[in-house]
């Protein structure tokens, strides 16, 4: 089972930064893809940015191409979402998940709780 704990949410306003952290409690994160989710209020819950297992390989939605970037910390510990001009469009509880099999993790594979972020024009 791993465990997985999202941070780093806040309200910041629009244009402004924030970097959500991704960690697994117990056990880093070699071998496994993970991706970062969001959820907004009366909306489905979707794919925003993932970073492959072995390779490092990224891939983004595109609302976020060229504004968020997904990283590794070296150490495998943390996974980051940087987000840069940000927009109120962003506001949504985003998540971060883990798969050992997919490149984009789906529900069947490892949540965390979430961690809200609020976008104010």
């Amino acid at each position: 089972q791993v465990q997985l704990v999202e941070s780093g949410g806040g309200l910041v306003q629009a244009g402004g930064s924030l970097r959500l952290s991704c960690a697994a409690s117990g056990r880093t994160f070699s071998g496994y893809a993970v991706g970062w989710f969001r959820q907004a209020p009366g909306k489905e819950r979707e794919f925003v940015a993932a970073i492959t297992r072995y390779d490092g390989k990224t891939v983004y939605a595109d609302s976020v191409k060229g504004r968020f970037t997904v990283s590794r910390d070296k150490t495998e510990k943390a996974v980051y979402l940087q987000m840069n001009s940000l927009k109120p469009e962003d506001t949504a509880l985003y998540y971060c998940a883990a798969s050992a099999s997919r490149l984009i993790p789906t529900m069947n594979d490892y949540w965390g709780q979430g961690t809200q972020v609020t976008v104010s024009s």
